[in-house]
């Protein structure tokens, strides 16, 4: 949970753009992410894969803007082209984070970021930590998917739908 919690927090500069037109949209279906984080260089890479809609997208921003307004003390981010830049100072209890996160899109199909944070004091433990992201669409949803279901790299299912809006056990709020 922490380790989606901290990738969340680290793509947030990017995600979270003032206006919706700005943010950048996927291709509605399902996306598979390859993951390497320089904290687990004895890893290989993690592959998680998500059921994506637009709404589904617009909920995920929204909720991000939300959060950063009320930790991060200051918000930069660029758009231009098919980059999204986004820079980042957010506060974690006694620890601050500073993040830079970059992703490069490929048309709606695929997406290439890469994320640098920094801790200080420490948070957990880490000083900093860098990630790198390979998304791209592999086709529609898997029949019974819904958008917001996850499969983490352990093969672990959750709906991060479920999970912005606190209904953790799924079904109808």
């Amino acid at each position: 949970m922490l380790r989606t919690l901290l990738f969340v927090l680290l793509l947030l500069p990017t995600l979270a753009h003032a206006q919706a037109q700005e943010y950048p949209r996927l291709k509605p279906g399902l996306w598979e992410m390859t993951t390497t984080n320089s904290r687990a260089k004895d890893r290989p890479p993690q592959k998680s894969s998500i059921c994506l809609d637009a709404s589904l997208q617009q909920q995920v921003i929204s909720m991000s803007t939300g959060m950063m307004q009320g930790m991060c003390s200051k918000v930069d981010k660029k758009y231009v082209g098919n980059t999204f830049t986004g820079e980042a100072t957010c506060k974690f209890g006694d620890s601050t984070m500073k993040s830079r996160s970059v992703m490069t899109m490929i048309g709606d199909t695929a997406y290439h970021t890469e994320a640098h944070a920094s801790f200080n004091p420490p948070m957990g433990g880490m000083t900093q930590s860098d990630t790198v992201i390979d998304g791209r669409h592999v086709g529609a949803c898997k029949p019974g998917q819904q958008p917001g279901d996850m499969t983490m790299p352990n093969g672990q299912t959750m709906n991060i739908r479920n999970m912005m809006t606190g209904n953790l056990m799924g079904g109808k709020k």
